[in-house]
C-alpha cells in the first residue's frame, strides 16, 4: 500500500476504516500526538504527586506534613475510581446544555478502537482524569491542619461529581459555555475559578485555625516548597501544552507562553517582596511562580509572547495584593491562598484573554465577527456562572457532609497535630 492511500484511509471515521480494513483499525491514530498526551498525562499527575503535595508539605508546621501528603495521595486513588465510575460521563457524554449523561458509565464505552480526535479516547480519558484529581487536590490548601480526614475524603468525592464535572461539561463536553464560546484553553474557569472560589467557601465555614493569625507559624520547610514549585512547573507543560491534544504549534506555544508567565511571575514576587521587606523568601518565588501559571493557563493556546509577558506580570502584582487582602486584611484564613493565588490568578487570565488574543499582541485571534469586548462579556459571564454554582454547591455539600461527621477536628488534635491524631505517623523523628 502506497503512502498516498494511507493517507486517504486515515481521513476515514475511524469505526468505516476498522469495518472495512481491519488491519488498518488503528489509522487513524496520529502516533505523535498519542505520544505527547500520553507524555502529558503523566506530567499533570506528576503535579499532584509528588509536586503539589510536596508544595503544601513545605507550607504546613511540621506536626501536619504526613496528613497533607496523606490527603494528596489519598484524593489521587479515589478521585481516580470516582472519575472512572462516573466523573468522566457526567462531563464528556451526551448533549446536554448543564451536564452529561449515564452514557459513558464506568468507561464501558472506551474501547482500544475508539478515538477523540487523533488520539485514542482512553488517552484522553486518562489526560482528563489527571485534571479531575489535581483541581479537588488544589483546595486541600484551604484546610490543612484542621479538616477532618474522613469529611476532606467525602467532600472531595462529591465535589467533583457535583461541582468539577458539569463545569467541565459546561467548557470543554460542548455545553452551555461551550455554546456562549467561552475560551478557557487549560482550565482558568473548569479548574482555578471552581478550586479558588470553593477554598474560600470551606476557609469561611471552617473558621481559622486555632490562634490564627498570630500563632501560625512560617513554613516549615522551604526547601520542600521550592522543590515541590519546581516539579508544578515542569509538570504544568503537561497541563497546558497537553490541552491542544496534539503535537504541533500549538502545543509548542502553549508551552512557551506557560514558562515565560511563570519565569515572570517568580520574579515580580520576589521584587515585591526585596523592595518591601528588604529580603526576597524562596517561598515567595515559588508562589510568584504558581500566580503567573495559575494566570497564563486559560489563555495559553490562544496568545503569543507578549500575552505571556503581560499575564505573568499581572498574575504576580495582583495575586500578591489579593495575599494580602485575603489574609491580612479580611483574616480569612484560606490557609496557603488558593483563592488569592488560583482563584484570582485563573480569573484574571481567563478575562485578559479576550484582548490578548487578538492579533496586536500576536494572538491567534478571536472567532469571526467577535470584538474582544464581546468575548470580554462571554468570559466574565462564564466566570461569575461558575463562581456562584461553586460557591453554592460547595456550601450545600459541607453542610451535608456536616450532618454525618465533623468537618473540623477538635481543638486538641489541632494543637497537637493532625499527623499522630489521624494517620498515626510523624514526617520527623528526634534522634
Amino acid at each position: 500500500m502506497t503512502i498516498n492511500s494511507c493517507h486517504v484511509f486515515r481521513r476515514l471515521p475511524a469505526v468505516l476504516v476498522a469495518m472495512l480494513f481491519p488491519s488498518l483499525a488503528f489509522a487513524a491514530t496520529d502516533s505523535g500526538d498519542t505520544a505527547w498526551i500520553l507524555t502529558a498525562t503523566a506530567l499533570v499527575l506528576f503535579m499532584t504527586l509528588p509536586g503539589l503535595a510536596l508544595f503544601y508539605a513545605g507550607l504546613v508546621q511540621s506536626k501536619n506534613v504526613v496528613s497533607v501528603l496523606m490527603h494528596h495521595f489519598a484524593l489521587a486513588c479515589i478521585l481516580s475510581v470516582t472519575w472512572v465510575v462516573l466523573g468522566y460521563s457526567l462531563a464528556f457524554s451526551g448533549d446536554g446544555a448543564w451536564v452529561g449523561d449515564l452514557g459513558g458509565l464506568m468507561m464501558a464505552n472506551i474501547t482500544t478502537e475508539t478515538l477523540n480526535g487523533t488520539i485514542p479516547e482512553s488517552v484522553f480519558a486518562a489526560f482528563q482524569m489527571t485534571f479531575a484529581i489535581i483541581t479537588p487536590a488544589l483546595i486541600i490548601g484551604a484546610y490543612v491542619e484542621r479538616m477532618n480526614f474522613a469529611a476532606v475524603l467525602a467532600f472531595s468525592v462529591a465535589w467533583l461529581l457535583v461541582v468539577y464535572a458539569p463545569v467541565t461539561h459546561w467548557v470543554w463536553g460542548g455545553g452551555i459555555m461551550a455554546s456562549w464560546g467561552v475560551m478557557d484553553f487549560a482550565g482558568g474557569i473548569v479548574v482555578h475559578t471552581t478550586a479558588g472560589t470553593a477554598a474560600l467557601v470551606i476557609a469561611l465555614v471552617l473558621g481559622k485555625r486555632v490562634n490564627f493569625p498570630q500563632s501560625v507559624a512560617p513554613p516549615h520547610s522551604p526547601v520542600l516548597t521550592m522543590i515541590g514549585a519546581s516539579m508544578l512547573w515542569i509538570g504544568w507543560f503537561g497541563f497546558n501544552g497537553g490541552s491542544a491534544l496534539s503535537a504541533g504549534q500549538g502545543a509548542g506555544m502553549a508551552l512557551l507562553v506557560t514558562h515565560i508567565a511563570a519565569a515572570i511571575g517568580a520574579l515580580v514576587w520576589m521584587f515585591i517582596e526585596w523592595f518591601r521587606f528588604g529580603r526576597p523568601s524562596v517561598v515567595g518565588a515559588a508562589t510568584g511562580m504558581v500566580a503567573g501559571l495559575a494566570t497564563v493557563t486559560p489563555a495559553s493556546g490562544y496568545i503569543g509572547v507578549p500575552g505571556g509577558i503581560i499575564l505573568g506580570l499581572g498574575g504576580g502584582v495582583i495575586c500578591y495584593y489579593a495575599v494580602d487582602l485575603i489574609r491580612g486584611k479580611l483574616k480569612i484564613d484560606d490557609s496557603l491562598d488558593v483563592f488569592a493565588v488560583h482563584g484570582v490568578g485563573g480569573i484574571l487570565g481567563s478575562l485578559l484573554v479576550a484582548f490578548l488574543a487578538l492579533e496586536a499582541f500576536s494572538g491567534g485571534g478571536l472567532a469571526e465577527d467577535v470584538t474582544a469586548t464581546g468575548q470580554f462579556m462571554v468570559q466574565l459571564s462564564g466566570v461569575i456562572v461558575t463562581a456562584i454554582w461553586t460557591a453554592l454547591a460547595t456550601f450545600v455539600i459541607l453542610k451535608i457532609i456536616g450532618m454525618f461527621t465533623a468537618l473540623r477536628v477538635s481543638k486538641d488534635v489541632e494543637v497537637e497535630g493532625l499527623d499522630l491524631a489521624q494517620h498515626g505517623e510523624r514526617g520527623y523523628h528526634n534522634t
